[in-house]
């Protein structure tokens, strides 16, 4: 084995266990919150060492901070990015909605943002900063879009889309983990629920077939 190949294999060691231990914190986070998390039963959630884990991260600080960036990248990734490649506002709306989903099938990354923007409200922390920096970018965003919806039409007026779109994420966000998994009625559901604060026609239903 060359010096090359050994540099990209370590790398991809060290890639492969900061994932873990990301996925690891990420379910810890969400479950016990920041305040109960315990780093070495993150390190053996993962299947690694304590020693593993404080090669990587100095603190659980550094962690949690470490797993909200995560989420981020991983968010924007698979939902943010393909819903701004629509079309139209209302459509990037929607994709959203449903990318997240998907995203809540996969993550827990949904959970533990909201654990986390719980667990911090009215405090002045390092974590809590970086959670709500991600959140109300996202906000932000979502705000244009409702905006952009009301000028194409696709819209129709409401209350001020800043407060439109907080209630949209709110909405989408405790919807989606309350059925996440119970494809394809959380999609549905989802959708219906982000429609119903936009004011937009609701989507005609899919029949299902319900037990007697």
């Amino acid at each position: 084995m060359n010096e090359t190949t050994a540099r990209r294999t370590q790398a991809d060691r060290r890639a492969a266990t900061r994932g873990a231990l990301l996925e690891a914190a990420a379910r810890g986070l969400s479950t016990y919150g920041y305040a109960n998390l315990v780093l070495e039963q993150v390190a053996r959630d993962a299947g690694y060492t304590r020693g593993a884990l404080y090669h990587l991260f100095a603190n659980k600080e550094e962690l949690a901070q470490a797993v909200v960036a995560w989420v981020s990248e991983t968010w924007d990734a698979e939902v943010r990015r393909p819903a701004l490649a629509e079309q139209d506002a209302l459509a990037s709306l929607m994709t959203m909605t449903r990318g997240h989903v998907g995203y809540c099938r996969r993550h827990d990354g949904a959970r533990v943002m909201l654990a986390l923007r719980v667990e911090f409200t009215g405090q002045d922390h390092p974590v809590g900063r970086a959670m709500e920096a991600t959140y109300h970018r996202l906000e932000a965003e979502c705000a244009e879009l409702v905006a952009a919806g009301r000028r194409d039409g696709s819209v129709p007026p409401g209350p001020p889309p800043q407060l439109t779109a907080a209630a949209l994420l709110a909405v989408l966000e405790s919807v989606a983990i309350e059925v996440a998994g119970a494809a394809p009625h959380d999609v549905e559901l989802a959708q219906r629920a982000v429609r119903g604060v936009l004011g937009v026609l609701p989507l005609a239903s899919t029949p299902t077939t319900t037990a007697p």
